[in-house]
Order: C-alpha cells, then structure tokens, then sequence
C-alpha cells in the first residue's frame, strides 16, 4: 500500500498559486503602494491642524532623522512615506514640543497657500482653468481647499501618484471635460464651487464675469465676451443664480450669433437673457 503523503496525515492540502492569484497579489501591493504615494504628495501640501496625538521623545527623534535620510524615505522604519511626511507638516507648524507633535490626520487639508504651492510644482498659474477642473476631478466641496478624500479621489482617478504624472494628466483632464457630457457637469460645478457661504444662491456681477471668461471664454468667446460687457453696464442685476448662470450655457449651445434670429423670448428663458438679446440688437442698430 502505498503512503499517504504528509499533508493527508496531517488533515492540511496546500495549493500552489496560479497565476491569477499571483498577479491579484502583485496588484494589490502596487495599489497599496500607490495610495501612499498619493497620500504622502499630499501631506506635502497639507497644513497641519489642531488636533493632538501623543508622541514619545523617541518617536520624534525617529521622525527627525527620517527627514535628515530623506522625506520621501521609503525603506525607514516607518510602515509608510506618507508618516514621515504628516511628522514634517507637524514639525513645521510649530505646534509641537518635546514629547509631542500637534496633528490630526483627517482634519488636514491643502489650503489656498497648499494650492499655490501645488500649482507652482504642476506649473501652472493658480487661475489657471485646469486648477478648477482638477478641483471637479476630485469632486472638491469647498473652494479653495482639498480634503485628503477628495485628493485620494481625485489622483486615483488620474492615476498620478507623483507631482510629475499629475502635471502630465492635466493634458488628458482638459480632454475629458472637453466632452459635451462632463463639460455641461463642469460648468454647473464651476457654479456651485463659488459658493463660498451657507446658503448661499447666487453671485455677485464681478465675480460671474471673471468665471465665465474662465470657464466658457475659450469655447464661446464672442458670446461670453457680449455678455460680460453687458453685466459690466447694465444697473438691473447685482447677482447671477444658478437658472441663469445654466441658461446662459444653453444660450450658448443653441442660439446662433450674432444673429440671433432664432431666439425666441417667448420661450422658457431667464428674463436676463431677453434683456441681454434685446441690448445686443440695440447695440447692432447703433453700429
């Protein structure tokens, strides 16, 4: 009779991995090792917060000779890049002491002088159209700020992990809002990202101006143009809502220009719309 091998005597089987498995397992590390880098990019550009956790005398010596190794120290004794650089966010706040450094992970965030640093390393100016688009990615609710969720969001979906990927995806990230689909979604979100108070419905004329120019001034640029010129003269409107901030984005998608002829009032439009059509025609006259 032959013997039973060691595995039956003991009860256990074991399997050798496929190749399926093995490549599940390569992915997942990378995954994983692409959500430190994302994490650690941002907490280069975060500012350390208010909250408190407790750290032994050792443990700071250990952050401070991470930062003299390298702040981007993959192989130290920390389990990812992303602590040694949340320890140096701390350290430079000045809110820590001897036996503790100030910081709470999840109220960090990049604020506006966090952005004009990322935009200085991607290259582009802060008012650059492609920084509110980045914003869109990552589905950002307050202007001006970026949450480490909304980062992660963002970069994953534009699978950078490196301030060099980022500044290369924001070719690409012009390209998808570029579609009629995702920039109907951007516009409307351009809208929403100025609201800057709790309950906040409109904005002001100045403000509008400089968003259309940015947001729409490249695609329709006569009719942003007429338009701007005439909410910088006219004295009826003070602020801009969101109907008529989108029923100018339809103005613009259905209504030929300059000729206007097939607008027509008695339709569902924005009662500024007909005040604008009629300036312009008026305007046309003199001319």
């Amino acid at each position: 009779m032959r013997r039973s091998s060691a595995s039956k005597k003991t009860g256990q089987s074991y399997s050798t991995p496929t190749a399926t498995d093995l490549f599940r397992s390569a992915s997942s590390k990378a995954s994983s090792k692409e959500s430190e880098r994302i994490d650690s990019l941002f907490y280069s550009f975060a500012n350390g917060s208010t909250g408190m956790i407790e750290v032994s005398d050792g443990l700071l010596a250990t952050f401070v000779s991470s930062y003299k190794r390298s702040p981007y120290c993959a192989s130290c004794q920390w389990k990812s890049e992303a602590q040694v650089m949340l320890a140096l966010c701390c350290l430079g706040t000045g809110k820590c002491m001897s036996h503790m450094v100030t910081c709470e992970v999840e109220d960090m965030v990049i604020s506006p002088e966090g952005i004009e640093t990322l935009c200085a390393a991607m290259e582009v100016n802060h008012t650059d159209v492609r920084v509110l688009m980045l914003a869109w990615k990552m589905k950002a609710e307050e202007q001006g700020y970026f949450t480490l969720d909304e980062w992660r969001r963002g970069l994953k979906a534009l699978r950078a992990d490196t301030i060099s990927k980022l500044r290369k995806a924001l070719s690409d990230l012009e390209k998808e809002v570029s579609r009629p689909s995702n920039f109907a979604d951007f516009y409307s979100y351009a809208f929403q990202y100025c609201l800057t108070e709790e309950k906040q419905k409109s904005i002001d004329i100045e403000s509008i101006c400089e968003l259309l120019t940015l947001v729409l001034g490249s695609t329709f640029p006569p009719q942003v143009n007429s338009f701007v010129e005439y909410l910088k003269t006219q004295n009826d409107y003070k602020v801009i809502n969101m109907d008529q901030w989108m029923g100018f984005f339809r103005f613009c998608n259905e209504i030929s220009y300059p000729a206007l002829d097939d607008y027509d009032p008695e339709l569902a439009w924005p009662l500024i719309l007909d005040n604008f059509v009629e300036w312009v025609r008026e305007k046309e006259k003199i001319i």
